[in-house]
């Protein structure tokens, strides 16, 4: 399985927003999907304030880690259910536990455990240390992700170990638990385009119910899930596996969390690429309607090359807009009849909608596989394939199991930027959610309310990624992008820094995240930095 070929497995990419409880984002790389707002965070505040706010106020917390811990590393077991399940990853990866203090404010009371896995460099080459990988989120499993990707990423293992890791709260790294599977599967039937005050209660009554659920089975763990948090892991990380520096590729989420850990920690940044990049200048209101944007010009590119057969696209529609309108007349026929699957299974308005954005994530096979499925829905009323594309957003298995992916989604998420948005407000909104969006909008306003009865306040507003005095970082970023519109990666580069942020541009690229996706020129430009260390120019342009 490479990049180019999946569609949203259990790793979720962060922030477009987040969207609803119901899905975290878990992205082919990391599924940003619909953080009802992209989760950014910048100097709004003040920097100082900001990073007071998100260090818990101690600054000791940016002292760079001691290996205090070495990790033993034995053959990886197969993927817990709350990694997302399937076969363990074979010859060649080992796994391991890495014990981190759950406040780093008392970094001298309660750890938590982080699951870690790693694929020692292969020759021939000298060895470069090793390079740390986030697929995003948050909420996706780096133990269950990596292996699935090691081949794409094969010339770069020839030098470098490849680690990832579950972050704090994902997996099997101290998992939050929210709700058993047949509450979550309850949840998933809740409209969440309410079109009536009883709809409209109802899906207020359920996020609030996911909240109180998670405060219930994981209340103390809940406020220490931010991101500065994962950034002050990845820096134990990095002490354990022996490295002076940390060299990390970051996929979406993975994004916000290495600008993160550059601005935490500057001097201990090797090299890091960012790809697929979270917008730094987005609050959490702002990013919704930002991330709806590019998810609805990732359609209208879908709907053109449906029409131009530029992949195999059986919708038979003469204009990109009839395209659109057969998406639309689905989700509008589902609202009101449901469609039942053999064996019982319903696929309901707000099921048919996450296939939908999940197939954008991947057009090499995203775009033609929602095709078929809608397709073949029409014609059968056989609602099985589209509820297979969206247990692959969902974190759903085939016995009906949820990864633990999205309760981190709305998590991290809330804890970071999150703010309480009332129906009033939400109301006041969808107009212009629907202009900007008629298949999507409603969904992604009605997001708006994950962290309306969230246990844990939003530490501050946008993210904060000065990262003076740091080396250059590569920021990439494809004109197509669904999830983190490319805007984004131009903000990024720009933020960090001068003489920092080196901004990488794939022209005419598809789908979430650029590694791995057909450009050779990113491929090579990326491999060519991690490997020998030549930094591009800034605003170099693949095509």
């Amino acid at each position: 399985m490479t990049p180019h070929d999946v569609t949203p497995r259990n790793v979720t990419s962060r922030k477009p927003h987040r969207s609803s409880p119901r899905r975290p984002y878990r992205e082919p790389y990391a599924r940003p999907l619909r953080r009802a707002v992209v989760r950014a965070v910048g100097c709004a505040v003040g920097c100082a304030t900001a990073t007071s706010l998100l260090l818990g106020g101690t600054a000791a917390a940016t002292t760079p880690a001691k290996p205090h811990q070495r990790p033993v590393w034995a053959a990886c077991p197969a993927p817990s259910v709350d990694q997302g399940g399937g076969k363990a990853p074979g010859a060649g990866w080992t796994c391991a536990t890495l014990d981190v203090p759950l406040d780093y404010a008392a970094p001298g009371g309660r750890t938590v455990p982080l699951a870690l896995i790693r694929h020692r460099a292969t020759g021939p080459g000298k060895r470069l240390g090793s390079l740390v990988y986030n697929f995003g989120g948050p909420g996706g499993s780096g133990v269950d992700a990596l292996p699935a990707f090691g081949p794409t990423f094969a010339k770069l293992n020839t030098r470098y170990d490849l680690v990832s890791f579950d972050p704090r709260g994902v997996g099997n790294s101290a998992p939050v638990h929210c709700l058993t599977d047949r509450e979550t599967d309850a949840l998933n039937a809740v409209d969440s385009t309410p079109d009536t005050p009883a709809e409209a209660k109802a899906w207020m009554d359920a996020t609030r119910n996911f909240a109180t659920r998670c405060e219930q089975k994981s209340g103390p763990l809940l406020p220490h899930l931010r991101t500065t948090d994962v950034a002050r892991d990845l820096d134990r990380i990095r002490a354990a596996v022996g490295d002076e520096k940390l060299n990390y590729y970051g996929f979406s989420y993975g994004t916000e969390l290495g600008a993160t850990y550059a601005h935490l920690f500057p001097q201990q940044v090797g090299r890091m690429v960012l790809d697929g990049v979270m917008n730094p200048d987005k609050d959490y209101e702002d990013g919704a309607l930002y991330q709806l944007k590019g998810f609805q010009l990732a359609l209208d590119h879908y709907a053109r090359a449906c029409v131009a057969a530029t992949y195999l696209c059986p919708l038979h529609r003469s204009t990109p807009k009839a395209v659109e309108q057969v998406l639309i007349d689905l989700v509008a026929g589902l609202e009101k009849h449901p469609a039942t699957a053999p064996g019982g299974r319903k696929l309901n308005d707000s099921l048919a909608l996450t296939a939908i954005e999940g197939a954008l994530y991947s057009p090499a096979s995203g775009w033609s596989g929602i095709s078929r499925a809608v397709a073949g829905y029409l014609r059968s009323h056989d609602p099985s394939a589209l509820l297979a594309v969206a247990d692959q957003m969902t974190g759903r298995d085939a016995k009906g199991h949820y990864a633990n992916s999205n309760n981190v989604f709305s998590a991290t998420s809330c804890a970071d930027f999150g703010v309480p948005v009332q129906q009033a407000e939400i109301q006041r909104q969808l107009p212009a959610y629907r202009k900007a969006s008629p298949l999507f909008g409603a969904q992604f306003a009605w997001a708006l309310n994950q962290c309306t009865y969230w246990p844990v306040e939003g530490a501050t507003k946008r993210m904060e990624v000065t990262a003076d005095g740091a080396p250059p970082i590569l920021v990439i970023g494809n004109t197509g992008d669904p999830a983190t519109p490319y805007g984004g990666a131009e903000r990024m580069a720009h933020r960090l820094g001068r003489g920092v942020g080196v901004l990488v541009s794939w022209k005419g690229g598809e789908g979430h995240c650029s590694y791995g996706k057909g450009s050779a020129c990113i491929d090579g430009t990326a491999n060519a930095y991690l490997l020998d260390g030549k930094v591009p120019a800034y605003g170099t342009s693949c095509s």
